[in-house]
């Protein structure tokens, strides 16, 4: 199963977290940015191509000490098909380097047009008679609130091209709560839907016992996570909101279990931006991010056992 490679990934580097490349222009070094509009203009080409630069350039300072990247497919659609380009570039270039790559697209479709999604994400897109994939991730998030109809076509690309799934359960964003926290009888929508993740897969355990269809669950909640934590013992857990949206490592430590294993903390801007924070030579900023996933590592660990399978 696809995460039994990442949780391979996770206890190698003894690194649950995963970087997330949202990357805003403005995020993006001065002298990267002079160099690609010098030769491409100040157009979505150049932009996207100082993106690209960005990316690489973090890849190959945390590919060998974090276990995964998770691109955030609306920061690269805002520069058309030259964004979308980087965005298959940066999966592209990110999975050489031996790293997990997790899309966060958040799709939500039914019947043929979630088949669509599924297929590009996840899948194999045929062309008369010739096979391509068309993205190439790990893993994609999703929103189940459409219900098993948008499920199920990502459960069949899981088991039959390694993949998996990160299914919206209680997200880290403030106003979550006018949905996810609502009673259907005795359980709250998010508990509801987190069962549901349960039930869709059963039927793809991995070895370390962990199915291929996991849960977004926010570290800015960490009652809930430590409550799914429990409710949830097959389920693999993404955790956003660690860092620059108020999630601290203690609370965060409630997602993982016995072992150290069962989530994966996510943290963008903190990585992208470190040179920033640090206020150090903007052609530094590859290194500032190394330091700082190494920061966030360390902080994480340390409210956890040994990571161990």
């Amino acid at each position: 199963m696809s995460f039994d490679r990442l949780i391979e990934k996770i206890v190698s580097t003894q690194n649950p977290s995963v970087v997330g490349l949202d990357p805003k222009l403005d995020y993006v070094p001065q002298y990267i940015k002079a160099k690609k509009f010098s030769k491409y203009g100040k157009s979505l080409k150049g932009a996207a191509k100082a993106i690209l630069e960005f990316n690489k350039g973090i890849i190959d300072e945390i590919h060998d000490i974090c276990p995964a990247i998770k691109p955030q497919a609306a920061y690269y659609e805002m520069y058309g098909y030259e964004g979308v380009k980087t965005l298959y570039k940066t999966i592209k270039y990110a999975k050489e380097k031996g790293m997990f790559v997790i899309t966060d697209g958040k799709r939500n479709d039914i019947g043929a047009t979630m088949e669509a999604y599924a297929t590009a994400h996840l899948g194999i897109t045929e062309v008369a008679g010739e096979e391509f994939e068309a993205f190439g991730a790990d893993a994609l998030t999703v929103n189940g609130y459409l219900g098993t109809d948008g499920i199920t076509p990502l459960l069949d690309k899981c088991v039959k091209y390694d993949k998996g799934i990160f299914v919206l359960v209680k997200t880290s964003n403030k106003s979550s709560g006018e949905l996810q926290d609502l009673l259907i009888g005795q359980n709250s929508v998010y508990e509801t839907m987190g069962d549901m993740c349960e039930k869709w897969g059963l039927e793809q355990s991995g070895r370390y016992g962990y199915s291929s269809v996991g849960a977004v669950v926010g570290a800015t909640y960490p009652e809930q996570l430590e409550t799914l934590r429990k409710r949830l013992p097959h389920t693999f857990f993404l955790v956003p909101g660690y860092g620059a949206q108020g999630g601290g490592a203690e609370g965060v430590a409630k997602a993982f279990d016995a072992n150290g294993l069962g989530a994966i903390v996510n943290s963008s801007r903190g990585v992208m931006c470190a040179y920033q924070k640090e206020g150090c030579d903007e052609t530094d900023f590859a290194k500032a991010a190394r330091r700082e996933v190494i920061r966030m590592k360390e902080d994480i660990t340390s409210y956890l056992p040994k990571i161990s399978i």
